[in-house]
């Protein structure tokens, strides 16, 4: 290692992948950052990451390579997209509030602050439509300052979060083919939505009382409160910690199936299950709401008649008579098919699951296997039979085909529709996220309020190696790396945690590890 030089990685041997992506990309609808700009702006900004899994690494630069794309500048600042060309179901600049949180989580990541800085204050105060789907921009928000150590945009909008809380609280009537809906909090403590509204159309569970939009209220209540003592205003620390706990007390107790041992929807009337298992009873684990002793409802997840596909999982059980994958209709049906927004949410959940509950259904080999699959539908094959990098809307699980992309690009009179949002409309497509669960996940940076340094890696001590590099951390720059055998990086066996070239903590197998830089605590467990 060269004393001048604190990184282990060099972004120039990470170039290749742009530049590849870049001549194979046809490039339709150019933002702020065209693939002309692709290099200098991720060499700036995004922490680099190798591995020996091959497809895990090249798909880390892809993911980092789209998201770029949907970075776009307004006269309300940056926003970003999660379509490409302009859909007509979107608010002011093309925005979507449903991809809004899974976009800063996978943003907070970019040493630049002001795209996200901006893109947050556009939601409360610039026009951004904050109630159209479910959303949990302040669960978002409070993840997004665990990594920078910066909470002052988190309590500069805590009114601005309230205000969004309550009108949830109090609710609304929409009115959804021809029938009139109350969406919000019911009597019985529950948030009532449309699937649709939950990006879910054509879901088997149908309208109800589900798990995803009440686990992100709660999620929702949980920053509100921790921002209120950042700002100390007991009063709404208090409300909302007592808002918090009536949430998770009445998920647990009306949303919990235990015949079916799954959070399931319940219907209107408060008292039906719709008794199919869909990857969003999940959810309660993703914002930490799920209490031990459910851990069995991750079994249905390694079952080939429960999520488990060969190229992704399923939204619904397979087992379920319902269960379909259809190529008419509504190109949009979550009754069948998976969807990268969904197996997102479902990792990250599976991640807090392996760091957070005392379990023995689900194993670290597990996430890395579901990591890889998922990574793998990241392609399509051209017409003239070469295989690019691809993320779209929905995936044939058994194939690994892009249903939305075969349906639309016949739409109707054999060409693309613009009514349903012109050629390519799922081209990188931005509604999940993947480099969060590499760095969270895989390689196991678990952001805290703290100052401490929480490592706890996914990935097998059968890997000779693996390293990510130049990570921002709390106004830190960190490196970790894994070196089995010592001859790889320079600076000896085992896991190493480093600070700008300085070695901050270690052990010498791939376990957890814990730092606190302000006494100089190292701990292994």
């Amino acid at each position: 290692m060269q004393e001048d030089h604190p990184w282990v990685l060099e972004s120039k041997h990470f170039k290749h992948y742009i530049d590849r992506f870049n001549t194979l990309d046809e490039e339709l609808y150019a933002q702020h950052f065209p693939n002309s700009c692709a290099w200098d702006f991720l060499s700036k900004n995004i922490p680099w990451f190798e591995c020996p899994d091959e497809d895990l690494e090249r798909i880390y630069y892809f993911r980092w390579w789209t998201y770029r794309k949907h970075i776009k500048h307004t006269m309300d600042g940056f926003v970003v997209s999660e379509f490409l060309p302009n859909v007509p179901w979107a608010g002011k600049h093309n925005t979507i509030n449903l991809s809004a949180a899974m976009h800063i989580y996978e943003g907070r990541w970019l040493r630049t602050p002001v795209y996200l800085d901006d893109y947050t204050r556009f939601w409360f105060r610039k026009g951004g439509a904050l109630r159209s789907y479910t959303t949990w921009l302040g669960d978002a928000i409070w993840a997004r300052a665990c990594v920078t150590g910066d909470f002052r945009l988190g309590v500069d909008l805590l009114g601005d979060l309230v205000t969004n809380f309550l009108a949830w609280q109090r609710g609304w009537t929409t009115q959804y083919c021809g029938t009139q809906y109350h969406i919000g909090q019911h009597e019985n403590g529950l948030f009532y939505q449309l699937d649709d509204r939950e990006g879910t159309e054509m879901s088997i569970s149908g309208h109800g009382f589900r798990p995803l939009t009440n686990s992100a209220m709660f999620g929702e209540a949980t920053a509100i409160r921790r921002l209120a003592e950042l700002a100390g205003n007991s009063a709404i620390v208090n409300y909302f910690s007592n808002i918090a706990s009536r949430i998770r007390d009445v998920v647990l107790e009306k949303l919990w199936n235990p015949q079916m041992q799954f959070f399931l929807t319940l219907s209107a009337d408060g008292r039906t299950f719709a008794k199919v298992r869909e990857l969003n009873g999940y959810t309660p684990w993703y914002f930490l709401l799920a209490d031990p002793g459910k851990e069995q409802a991750w079994t249905h997840l390694l079952d080939p008649q429960g999520f488990y596909a060969p190229f992704g999982l399923t939204f619904a059980e397979q087992r379920h008579p319902k269960f379909i994958l259809s190529y008419e209709g509504h190109e949009c049906q979550w009754n069948g098919p998976s969807w990268p927004m969904a197996t997102s949410l479902t990792l990250t959940a599976l991640g807090n699951l392996l760091n957070q509950y005392p379990q023995n259904v689900i194993t670290q080999r597990d996430y890395l296997n579901l990591l890889k699959i998922y990574a793998a539908s990241h392609r399509r094959e051209r017409e003239d039979g070469q295989v690019v990098p691809w993320i779209d809307e929905n995936l044939n699980p058994y194939t690994g085909d892009w249903i939305s992309r075969t349906r639309l690009k016949t739409w109707e009179n054999g060409t693309w529709s613009e009514e349903k949002g012109g050629r390519e409309r799922g081209k990188d497509y931005n509604h999940s996220t993947f480099c969060d669960l590499i760095i969270t996940g895989l390689v196991g940076l678990r952001p805290r309020q703290d100052e401490i340094i929480e490592v706890h890696p996914l990935a097998p001590e059968t890997w000779d190696y693996f390293c990510l590099d130049h990570v921002p951390y709390h106004r830190q720059s960190l490196t970790i790396l894994w070196d089995k055998h010592g001859d790889r990086y320079g600076w000896g066996k085992g896991l190493k945690v480093l600070d700008g070239g300085r070695i901050i903590a270690e052990r010498p197998d791939l376990g957890e590890v814990t730092f606190t830089p302000m006494v100089g605590l190292d701990k292994t467990t």
